[in-house]
């Protein structure tokens, strides 16, 4: 059965049918999901998913761009919340430069506190890098990520970088992007990559896989990703689908 290891469920695109959708994972063979917070509102309705559904866990974090938002209360609040039963990382958190705010050194600030929110609560970490590898691999180091344990969600370096997570220990979310005809530099990561590091991820309702490309993305499209990777490796869709469950069950302790 597939493990969905990052999806964002609570988000308004999905307010129509998301009933429905969820309803329709198991006879898909979607078996666990990990819903991700990415803001404080994110986290509580992640709380809410992981209390309705048996299959779906939670991750709490706030994303990079959300951190604005943050203030000592808030460190009180993921603290209470990461100590639930079904909450088994935290994230998604990390550093984003595409836009220009939050400034670097406030995604920095926070980033760093919610690493040690991991290691104070004893859970892995889900993180979120885009246009910043320098500086999110420094802070991971200065901070020994190693010994926190995690994912590079949507992971999207070249090979190089790959091998500074590898020293790490660190697993790597494959997603919709290994699906885009522009996406070389992630295949050749890919191919370097063990299995036994990679889990299946969709960051829904983001990055649907070709042929669904600009559309709204669930996890009833993992197929297309899984696929994508057993070509990259020359092994079975099958087995693509077993390890990475096995990986996202050893990281996340279910």
């Amino acid at each position: 059965m597939i493990f969905e290891s990052h999806a964002h469920y609570d988000d308004e695109a999905f307010d129509e049918d998301r009933e429905a959708l969820l309803a329709s994972f198991r006879e898909n063979g979607i078996d666990t999901v990990i819903n991700v917070g990415a803001s404080l509102a994110g986290c509580r309705a992640t709380v809410e998913l992981t209390r309705k559904y048996a299959f779906i866990y939670g991750a709490i974090g706030i994303h990079p761009s959300e951190v604005a938002e943050l203030d000592e209360e808030s460190v009180t609040l993921l603290q209470e919340w990461c100590a639930l039963d079904k909450i088994v990382a935290v994230g998604e958190t990390g550093l984003d430069y595409h836009w220009p705010e939050p400034g670097p050194a406030l995604q920095k600030e926070w980033f760093e506190r919610q690493l040690m929110l991991a290691r104070q609560v004893k859970l892995p970490v889900i993180i979120h890098s885009r246009e910043a590898a320098k500086d999110t691999l420094e802070i991971m180091q200065a901070h020994h990520a190693g010994e926190i344990g995690g994912v590079v969600h949507c992971f999207s370096y070249a090979r190089e970088m790959a091998r500074e997570y590898l020293n790490m220990d660190f697993y790597f979310g494959i997603g919709g992007v290994i699906t885009f005809k522009n996406s070389k530099k992630l295949k050749e990561a890919v191919e370097y990559i063990p299995m036994e590091k990679i889990l299946l991820e969709t960051d829904s309702p983001y990055l649907a896989p070709e042929p669904y490309r600009g559309q709204r993305n669930s996890s009833l499209h993992l197929p297309y990703v899984a696929q994508a990777i057993a070509e990259l490796k020359g092994i079975s869709y099958e087995e693509v689908v077993e390890i990475t469950e096995r990986n996202a069950r050893r990281l996340f302790g279910l």
